[in-house]
């Protein structure tokens, strides 16, 4: 059964304009069905792209059987062909499509996946949160991947240093600037508009994921940065969008996914710094803010992040961090050690 995931931009705004369709151009009902409902709840379009390809990788295994047979022990034979698969997809992207299945068996059943002969569910008891009240009967998540447990590692100062050197025009060192000292998303770089930019106030507005926005303050040398880039370099185009191409055919228009890509591709080689990528220097942001000591609270409102678990895995030490104090620590026993000679 061979199965395409397309993108029709044309669809009304309240369905998704990512569309599951089979070999002879028809729409898979059942997968297009809650692809619409997730429009109608106003998730984001990258949301809707992972969401579709999920349940396409779901679909081309499942095949024509109906969707009503599904069990967990289904879910531990699909759990089991994603393993057996070269390259094997990582525990983080198969716990996602476990979610995606499950939700889209709740939308059409109102109900959870049952068990069948596998059981992985579990109940247990639930006290409530101010410690009153009789305990409620809760059911645990069924199967999913045990996942190794994040680490930040960012870029050193160095790496810093020499990846921002290679850079030339205003333009990308106002958009690395965004990434490295105000810690926004790649997305939400390229998505801001020139009204999101307040000069005088010396601040900038967000677009975040969820569609959540926040207002982060812009600093001195980022602010004089972004003025002579709208200044100097921006084309003269009718485009809102606030980072825009400089030259080729492109010019004027809003700058892609694609050309990010590369345009850090092209300064890793130039700066001889592979890890350097736009999400690493969001990490660098917030391992650099948690070293000069700001709350976790307001590193959260800074990064966007809707859950206080996601910011605080910038506790951890850094490998280098871990290494200076191993360093600081020895040279410190080998003063004391070493015995005084008059």
């Amino acid at each position: 059964m061979k199965l395409t995931l397309v993108h029709r931009p044309s669809v009304p705004p309240s369905a998704s304009p990512y569309r599951l369709l089979d070999e002879r151009g028809h729409e898979l009902v059942w997968a297009n069905a809650f692809l619409d409902a997730q429009r109608i709840r106003q998730l984001s379009l990258r949301s809707l792209r992972a969401y579709g390809f999920d349940l396409l990788h779901f679909a081309r295994w499942w095949g024509p059987k109906n969707l009503a047979d599904l069990t967990e022990s289904t879910l531990l034979d699909y759990v089991r062909h994603q393993l057996d698969q070269q390259p094997m997809p990582t525990p983080q992207t198969v716990n996602h499509r476990l979610v995606v299945v499950r939700c889209l068996y709740r939308f059409h059943y109102g109900r959870d996946i049952p068990a069948g002969a596998s059981h992985f569910q579990r109940h247990y008891t639930q006290r409530p949160p101010l410690g009153y009240g009789r305990p409620r009967r809760a059911v645990a998540v069924g199967l999913r991947l045990r996942q190794p447990r994040r680490v930040i590692v960012p870029l050193t100062a160095e790496q810093v240093a020499k990846f921002w050197d290679s850079f030339r025009t205003f333009r990308d060192l106002a958009l690395v600037g965004l990434l490295l000292l105000d810690g926004l998303r790649s997305c939400e770089v390229l998505a801001l508009q020139l009204e999101d930019l307040q000069l005088a106030d010396r601040h900038i507005r967000i677009l975040g994921k969820g569609n959540k926005q926040r207002v982060l303050p812009l600093p001195e040398d980022l602010l004089e940065v972004l003025r002579k880039y709208l200044q100097l370099e921006r084309p003269l185009t009718n485009s809102a969008a606030m980072f825009v191409s400089l030259k080729g055919r492109r010019r004027g228009q809003p700058m892609s996914f694609a050309g990010l890509r590369s345009l850090f591709r092209h300064h890793r080689l130039r700066s001889r710094v592979a890890p350097a990528n736009p999400h690493r220097l969001r990490h660098t942001f917030g391992s650099d803010m948690v070293r000069a000591g700001i709350s976790l609270p307001a590193l959260q409102q800074l990064m966007g992040h809707s859950q206080i678990q996601t910011t605080m895995l910038y506790i951890q030490l850094a490998p280098q961090d871990v290494w200076q104090e191993y360093s600081r620590a020895i040279q410190k026993r080998t003063r004391l050690s070493t015995p005084h000679i008059p």
